[in-house]
């Protein structure tokens, strides 16, 4: 079904920016029992609402298909990057609202309950809510009490009748997930106390823009937020912004903490102008957004088939939401790529959607004496470069950013 009017300010003042053909949902892995079966396919397309300048997804796709089908394969703890994000994440969100010890704080999106668990260590009482049943067992091994289900109504009621009202609420890479962020926005009030703290992370746009990175489009993003579509968003629901900072995650994430009827922050209307300046409220920057990855695909895919000629192996390294929607833009299936390397058990042993290509450990770049990598990883790739070369110095590796 296609979205007619801006989820943010209901506006149909909307046009389409950026079309990057048809795809599969980009965080699911596919177990053997389903290797055979096709995936479901949608068109990933954005549009701009001309309105409050938000970016969202045309076409709409059924959560409960997103998030319960397969097992969700992300997880919260996934890497020591990740881990120590969320260990700094914990600490810094507590010493700058000032939290009191014991407070409860409700996680949308608490995924395996890595940041739950940190906060409690810390003295907090954290509760998680989270659609996917087997993220739920995982955070229950970490003593994270979950509520499963998608963050609405019926499930704040739910939280509510459990467990009250929240100190802090926090929603990282989730917020942007919602199909409805207007009563997604409402129900975080609802939860939340009168003096309480709504906090969230999700990739930035203006960065993903500048950077020239598509990748982190896909159908689990229905939002692609900027601090002026956040700003109105928030607002509407009577919250102010009194904290907005960019933060090294996901390769530049806007981190933002709200409260209710406080005044707005500094920081904020310095990020207003600098987005104002940018062009990413206008068409014509994505005109030239476009042409520019598909001119870099095509250049890139000339030097994948010439190896490819000479049976050259590639292993792509990292099994990401990212890098589905870069593999299936590029059209590289198993019959191009060879491998792509994980280190989470939850992904390893599985096939990556639409493409099909097998998912292992790092280990199998040591069957090779001459082989090529292909970082789809890339906000990890300082970390993951040494550990790669490691394992077999002979690595090649290459990018459609590093074309000799």
């Amino acid at each position: 079904m296609i979205r007619d009017n801006c989820l943010v300010c209901d506006s149909k003042n909307i046009e389409e920016i950026i079309d990057l053909g048809s795809h599969p949902f980009a965080d699911t892995f596919i177990p053997e029992s389903k290797k055979d079966m096709a995936d479901m396919v949608f068109p990933l397309v954005c549009t701009l609402c001309n309105e409050c300048g938000h970016v969202q997804t045309k076409y709409s796709t059924d959560p409960n298909a997103r998030y319960s089908q397969t097992d969700y394969s992300y997880t919260s703890s996934n890497s020591s990057f990740s881990r120590n994000h969320w260990d700094s994440y914990a600490e810094e969100i507590s010493e700058e609202i000032n939290l009191p010890n014991g407070s409860l704080i409700a996680e949308i999106g608490s995924n395996d309950g890595y940041l739950s668990e940190q906060f409690n260590k810390l003295g907090y009482n954290s509760v998680g809510v989270d659609p996917s049943p087997y993220m739920a067992e995982l955070a229950k091994v970490r003593g994270i009490n979950t509520i499963i289900g998608l963050f609405e109504k019926e499930t704040s009621e739910k939280f509510l009748n459990k467990y009250g009202q929240a100190k802090l609420v926090v929603a990282n890479n989730v917020f942007n997930h919602s199909d409805n962020p207007r009563d997604f926005v409402k129900a975080v009030t609802k939860i939340l106390s009168d003096k309480g703290y709504f906090v969230f992370e999700q990739p930035y746009w203006l960065t993903s823009i500048k950077t020239e990175k598509f990748d982190q489009i896909y159908h689990e993003h229905v939002s692609y937020f900027t601090v002026k579509s956040v700003k109105k968003l928030l607002s509407d629901a009577g919250l102010s912004i009194i904290y907005v900072n960019i933060v090294n995650y996901h390769g530049g994430s806007l981190r933002i903490i709200a409260q209710k009827n406080s005044k707005s922050s500094e920081a904020e209307k310095r990020i207003l102008e600098e987005e104002e300046q940018s062009g990413i409220f206008d068409s014509e920057t994505y005109k030239k957004f476009m042409q520019k990855i598909c001119n870099q695909r095509n250049i890139f895919l000339e030097r994948v088939y010439k190896l490819k000629q000479k049976n050259k192996p590639i292993v792509a390294v990292g099994a990401a939401a990212k890098g589905n929607t870069f593999l299936n833009f590029y059209n590289l299936n198993k019959t191009v790529i060879d491998y792509v390397t994980d280190s989470s058990p939850h992904k390893i042993g599985k096939y990556t959607p639409a493409t099909r290509i097998p998912i292992v450990g790092d280990e199998i770049f040591k069957k090779y004496s001459e082989v090529y990598a292909l970082i789809l990883s890339w906000n990890l790739k300082d970390q993951l470069l040494p550990i790669l070369s490691k394992i077999n110095p002979n690595i090649q590796f290459i990018s459609p950013e590093e074309i000799p």
